[in-house]
C-alpha cells in the first residue's frame, strides 16, 4: 500500500468519524452523541471485531488433539535448533505476551536478529506473518526461525534427522498425521506448530465485551480514549479483530522518524516486492496486549507506551498530539489486554530410549 492509499484510508476514517459524529470526553462516557444511532458502540463496531472465544479453523489443515498436542511438544522443543538452546517460546514467550521483552531477539551463537520479535499472541489473525509479510500465514512462518542461520539454523535435513532419531516423537507424529507414511517431515512439523499457534489467542478483552454489546464493560476514560483513536484517525490502520495486523503502511506516512526508529538499511516489505512503492512498508502491527509487549515498533526501540503514542501521531497522522489525548488513547489501549491462553508445559520425549533395569 503506497502513502497515496494511506492518506486516503485516513482521511476516509476520520471522515466517517464525523459523520458518525465526533464525541468528546463527556460524551464518550455516555457512549452516545445524542442523534440516536450514533453511538460510541456503534462506531466502534463499524470499525472493529471481538476475538471469538474458540481459535479460527486453518485452511487446508484441520487441528486435532493431537496435532495441538504436538505443536505444542514442537513450540517449546530447544532441540528443533542447532544449539539445542533455542526454541518457538524463546522469543515467543507465552508468560510476557508472545514475545521476548527485547529490542532484537537473541538467536544462534548469540547472533542478534535483525527486527523486534512480534506477540504470538493472536497472530492467527493477522494478514501475513513477520514485519515484511514474507509468510503468508503461521505455517509457513514455522519454517522460517528454524532454518534461519541468525535464529535457530537448523535446515530442513538436519531438523528431520533430528526429530526422528528422538524416539517418542514417531508416535506423537503417526498420531497426529494418521495415515501418512513418512509423517515426521517438515511439511508437517510446520502444520503441527501452526495449529498450536492458532490456539493462542486472548479473547475476553474489555473491549471484546463492549463489541459484544456490554457497554459498562470500558470504563468512562477508556471510552473517551477509543474516541480519540477513532477521531484523530488511528483505527485507519489499526482496526479489524486485531486492531492491527489487516494491512501494510509506510513508517513516516506523514513525516519520516529519524534513523534510530527507521534504519535506512532496512526497506521493509520492499526486500520481499521489489516494489519501489514499498520501501519502508511493514505490516501494522496488532495492538492486542500492546501493554505487555515493549518494546515497540520494528526495532524494538521504544520502551514507554506514551512515547509509542505520541510518535505514531506525528509520523502516520501529522499531528502532534496533546498529552491529554495521549493520555486518553494509552488508557483505551489497556483495555486491549485479553485473557492470557493457560498452557502447561509438555512433558519432551526424551533423547534417548529409556533402558530397562535389570531386575534384582
Amino acid at each position: 500500500m503506497n502513502r497515496t492509499s494511506c492518506l486516503a484510508i485516513t482521511a476516509a476514517v476520520i471522515l466517517a468519524a464525523g459523520v458518525l459524529g465526533p464525541v468528546n470526553g463527556s460524551r464518550a462516557a455516555t457512549a452516545s452523541d445524542g442523534r440516536g444511532g450514533g453511538s460510541l458502540m456503534v462506531r466502534a463496531r463499524a470499525l472493529f471485531k471481538p476475538i471469538p472465544s474458540s481459535p479460527p479453523a486453518l485452511p487446508g489443515n484441520p487441528a486435532t488433539p493431537a496435532k495441538v498436542a504436538l505443536g505444542k511438544m514442537l513450540y517449546f522443543d530447544p532441540r528443533l535448533s542447532a544449539s539445542h538452546a533455542i526454541s518457538c517460546a524463546s522469543c515467543h514467550n507465552l508468560s510476557l505476551g508472545g514475545t521476548d521483552i527485547a529490542s532484537t531477539s537473541l538467536g544462534h551463537r548469540w547472533q542478534k536478529g535483525g527486527r523486534n520479535s512480534p506477540t504470538v499472541l493472536n497472530a492467527v489473525f493477522n494478514v501475513a506473518q513477520f514485519w515484511d509479510g514474507r509468510a503468508k500465514d503461521l505455517q509457513e512462518q514455522a519454517g522460517g526461525p528454524i532454518a534461519n542461520p541468525v535464529e535457530m539454523a537448523s535446515p530442513a535435513g538436519h531438523v528431520v534427522a533430528q526429530l526422528k532419531a528422538i524416539p517418542g516423537y514417531a508416535t506423537y507424529f503417526a498420531a497426529a498425521f494418521p495415515g501418512d507414511h513418512d509423517p515426521i517431515r517438515l511439511e508437517n512439523i510446520q502444520k503441527a506448530i501452526a495449529v498450536f499457534e492458532a490456539t493462542l489467542i486472548t479473547p475476553g478483552a474489555p473491549f471484546d465485551r463492549f463489541l459484544n454489546g456490554k457497554n459498562d464493560a470500558l470504563t468512562p476514560a477508556e471510552k473517551a480514549g477509543l474516541t480519540v483513536f477513532i477521531d484523530k484517525g488511528c483505527a485507519a490502520c489499526h482496526n479489524g479483530i486485531n486492531v492491527g495486523g489487516g494491512r501494510y503502511a509506510p513508517f513516516g506516512l506523514v513525516s519520516k522518524p529519524g534513523p534510530t526508529l527507521l534504519p535506512p538499511a532496512d526497506q521493509g516489505r520492499f526486500a520481499v516486492t521489489r516494489n519501489a512503492d514499498d520501501q519502508y512498508v511493514y505490516k501494522v502491527p496488532t495492538l492486542r496486549n500492546i501493554v505487555l509487549t515493549p518494546p515497540y515498533f520494528h526495532t524494538g526501540q521504544v520502551w514507554d507506551l506514551r512515547e509509542a503514542i505520541a510518535v505514531m501521531g506525528t509520523t502516520q497522522l501529522g499531528n502532534t498530539l496533546t498529552s491529554e489525548d495521549i493520555d486518553r488513547i494509552a488508557t483505551f489501549l489497556k483495555a486491549l489486554t485479553g485473557v492470557q491462553p493457560r498452557v502447561i508445559l509438555p512433558i519432551l520425549p526424551p533423547s534417548v530410549a529409556a533402558t530397562p533395569r535389570p531386575q534384582t
